[in-house]
């Protein structure tokens, strides 16, 4: 049994157009594999538990497993392009769902404007080395401009470019990764990086949160569910795919990088490094040679890309959703009459970018320490705050619906734990939002406070809806056919 909602196939997504591999490279690309271990796996050996970061990885992959459980199980009855928002209406109600849209929309907007802060940055320092000067802000202007181009058309021509960045991606690290194995690393191969001891070293909590941040973005599957081809098969098996080749490669990937510096030199030569996300590199120049580095240098300005088209096609897609169930304006809700896509969704969020950039550049704010860093927290507190949110859907949902999956463990257990879990993290973040980004002040509340006044504003506009339009209301979240 499935909840269907009719719609004229002339406003739709371009159906059939994604199969398993498209839909994995496009949330794989989210994650930015290479942006991840260059950038985010040395801060958080630092700032958290050091060497125990491999362990981590491995339980931030059971847990995201754990939850994929539910999460997959829930894709088969509700296929909606509005993913989490959905999920949200259908199992705790039209104004919670409300409440998950707007934060989804915040969240993937602040997700992929920061990402530019740091797109900017690493291509101007990698044009600077060529001769060519320009700053920061105009590089991200061009990305930003790129990548509208390619969210007005059609996604299957997005998921053809990210497939080949993200395997260069993945072929450039093995190759250090591979160096560092036969060479035996420092002083021999160590497993001491998934025991007790190192995971629990120095500070956990912050080393877990920026585990989980790595992984933000293989949680959006389920966005694409209108596009794929038998998404009711292709949703499931490219969550769970994606899961593990981003887990398998960000715990085999720390665990060598570990192992490269040496176990108990790591945090130390980390603390010698004036920049820590050069920590790959300089392994990289150890292990492989400059050429290598040089070309890591290039492919992880194509990581950062990836990612944010990745991004950008998420937000389009929750624009298009929120318009076409009339909890936005509805001329949001519609597609482009050749390429299908959702083109003014693409657009706004184009204007979007380009708007926040300037205002970050003529405040003269650092594209890394302020529009990165800030940015990207924000967007990851929402995105957990939509998983825990998805979670208790998936219970509420499969309560009410017993017959529709008659399995304990997906219908109950999986989604219970995840959803306590991810509550735990949730608040984590909440906790130490000014150390995790760096704000100070204000900002260090103010930010964080950022979800919460989505969520309102979503509240607000599904009770609207819900006075004017009982009708629509009822269809909130509701699977589209034609």
């Amino acid at each position: 049994m499935t909840i269907v909602v009719e719609s004229g196939e002339a406003n739709r997504l371009r159906k059939n157009s994604l199969g398993v591999g498209a839909v994995t490279f496009l949330v794989v690309s989210a994650a930015a594999p290479l942006t991840a271990v260059a950038g985010g796996v040395p801060l958080s050996m630092l700032m958290g538990n050091g060497s125990g970061i491999p362990g981590t990885f491995l339980i931030v992959t059971a847990v995201l497993l754990i939850f994929a459980v539910g999460y997959v199980a829930m894709a088969r009855h509700v296929a909606n392009a509005g993913a989490f928002y959905a999920y949200t209406a259908k199992g705790l109600g039209g104004a919670l769902g409300g409440a998950a849209a707007l934060i989804a929309i915040l969240s993937y907007n602040a997700m992929q404007i920061g990402v530019f802060g740091l797109f900017g940055a690493a291509t101007s320092s990698l044009f600077a080395g060529w001769g060519i000067n320009l700053p920061w802000w105009l590089w991200c202007f061009i990305g930003v401009t790129l990548v509208g181009v390619l969210g007005y058309r059609r996604v299957d021509l997005s998921a053809k470019i990210l497939t080949v960045l993200v395997l260069l991606e993945y072929l450039i690290v093995l190759v250090v990764d591979l160096a560092i194995l036969f060479k035996g690393g420092d002083s021999g191969l160590s497993m001491a990086p998934f025991t007790p001891t190192q995971i629990l070293s120095g500070a956990p909590a912050i080393g877990l949160l920026f585990c989980f941040a790595a992984f933000i973005g293989v949680e959006a599957t389920t966005i694409y569910s209108e596009e794929a081809r038998e998404p009711h098969r292709t949703v499931p098996r490219a969550t769970y795919i994606s899961i593990l080749i981003i887990g398998v490669f960000y715990m085999f990937t720390s665990w060598l990088m570990a192992n490269g510096a040496g176990v108990d030199k790591l945090v130390p030569s980390l603390q010698a490094l004036q920049d820590p996300t050069t920590f790959l590199f300089t392994l990289s120049d150890r292990y492989v040679g400059t050429a290598v580095t040089q070309l890591m240098s290039i492919l992880f300005v194509s990581s950062l890309f990836a990612g944010v088209v990745a991004f950008h096609n998420g937000v389009a897609r929750y624009f298009y959703v929120a318009g076409r169930e009339k909890l936005l304006p509805a001329s949001l809700g519609v597609t482009h009459p050749v390429f299908k896509s959702p083109h003014v969704g693409s657009v706004i969020q184009t204007a979007i970018a380009f708007l926040v950039i300037a205002l970050f550049a003529v405040t003269g704010q650092d594209p890394v320490l302020a529009l990165f860093s800030w940015l990207t927290n924000v967007g990851t507190l929402g995105i957990i705050t939509l998983m825990a949110l998805t979670s208790f859907s998936v219970l509420a949902f499969f309560s009410r619906n017993p017959s529709l999956e008659g399995n304990v463990l997906k219908a109950k257990v999986a989604p219970a734990i995840a959803g306590l879990v991810l509550a735990y993290i949730l608040i984590q973040i909440v906790l130490n939002f000014g150390s995790l980004s760096g704000a100070s002040g204000t900002l260090s509340w103010f930010l964080p406070s950022l979800v919460l006044i989505a969520a309102v504003l979503g509240l607000v506009l599904a009770l609207a809806l819900k006075s004017k339009d009982p009708a629509a209301f009822a269809q909130l979240g509701n699977e589209v056919k034609e």
